[in-house]
């Protein structure tokens, strides 16, 4: 998910153990619906009631149709916990929402259910709503209603096109994977389907805007979104299988360099930095691993100070979280440094640094390999 959307999130609630986030960019969403319904469509819908009123009743629509939306992505993290598939958290942002799931589906069946709960979901929200709407004796009620069924049939159609990271396009990827049992070109022929499935979307978007319809620039908006995340989706399944079977012990540096804890700063850069022209070390103070320093600590003090100060005055303690086995594979290890946002991992054992693995170190593994 998307370190970027977690960054700009405020945690909301907890349901089923998952955290429910929403990313700032909701707000904006919220805004603008709250406004287009209170303004247009339900003094349309009930041309007699008050202002406030209409007010309430599009903050109200707005508000449920985000709660839509995250029942859509508990009913995607509800099966992927019957497959021992845990969500580390929801993400409500501009677009929908983002189930964040350590890790892939075991089998193409666990894939297909996961991703037909949400489709599904929605389109059982949008025919109780729609069973609310007949109970309902017209008027602002009724309007709710109509606004939050159409709205939810449309999540779930929207949600079915064929390409991947839609729900449709998962489906897909279920099918390939089914029946090619290759994991790997059901992905990356599922993306490239999201990635003509995303242009078509933004060619709709323009012709709508030159033939003077609303809703065009959406249309683009949303498109670039999903072109980008089928894009990105097919180069990170290309680095999995550039890195199967690649273990840590594998890319792992064994002889490490490291700074001792009462080294000046200023022999620090001098010695190592500037010699060897790494990005950071790890600080040990008797063989002991005490954790990292980066030329970003480094930056932070002053020149004037760089003789007063020691590595043991501005290193980044050691964290369990920067912490791989040996054996671990290597994906894993990129993974764990793009979500703690560390260029480098460590590999300690009673203690004492054995090795350490870097981002540079797998790209330049899968430079020298020709993977």
């Amino acid at each position: 998910m998307n370190a970027p959307l977690q960054s700009g999130s405020l945690k909301i609630a907890t349901i089923m153990g998952i955290p429910i986030r929403v990313h700032f960019s909701w707000l904006i969403v919220f805004g603008i619906i709250t406004w287009s319904l209170s303004t247009f469509y339900f003094p349309k819908a009930a041309p007699s009631l008050t202002v406030r009123s209409y007010w309430v009743s599009g903050a109200l629509a707005a508000l449920l149709l985000f709660v839509s939306v995250a029942i859509h992505e508990l009913s995607h993290s509800f099966i992927a916990g019957r497959y021992k598939l845990p969500i580390s958290g929801i993400t409500l942002f501009i677009f929908g929402g983002i189930s964040q799931m350590k890790g892939e589906p075991p089998d193409p069946r666990a894939e297909f259910a996961i991703a037909i709960a949400g489709p599904l979901s929605s389109l059982l929200l949008a025919l109780v709503f729609f069973m609310a709407y007949l109970m309902a004796d017209g008027g602002v009620v009724g309007a709710l209603f109509t606004y939050l069924a159409q709205l939810n049939l449309m999540l779930g159609i929207f949600n079915l096109i064929p390409g991947f990271p839609m729900d449709g396009g998962r489906v897909v990827r279920a099918f390939l994977w089914n029946k090619t049992k290759d994991f790997f070109y059901a992905t990356r022929k599922a993306a490239l389907y999201g990635q003509k499935c995303a242009l078509l979307i933004i060619f709709l978007g323009f012709f709508l805007i030159f033939a003077g319809m609303s809703g065009g620039l959406w249309l683009m908006l949303i498109g670039w979104f999903l072109y980008n995340s089928a894009h990105v989706s097919y180069q990170q399944v290309s680095l999995q299988e550039s890195l199967s079977g690649v273990k840590v012990k594998d890319i792992m540096v064994r002889d490490i360099i490291t700074i001792a804890a009462d080294l000046s700063l200023d022999q620090a850069v001098n010695d190592y930095f500037l010699r060897y022209g790494y990005g950071g070390f790890p600080v040990v103070d008797r063989e002991r691993f005490l954790g990292f320093i980066s030329l970003k600590e480094i930056r932070g003090i002053p020149r004037a100070l760089w003789k007063d100060k020691k590595a043991v005055d501005v290193f980044v303690p050691y964290d369990k979280n920067w912490e791989i086995d040996q054996n671990s594979d290597a994906m894993k290890a990129l993974e764990l440094m793009i979500n703690q946002d560390k260029g480098r991992l460590a590999v300690v054992k009673d203690g004492s640094i054995t090795g350490l693995i870097t981002r540079n170190g797998i790209a330049k593994y899968m430079q020298i390999m020709g993977r």
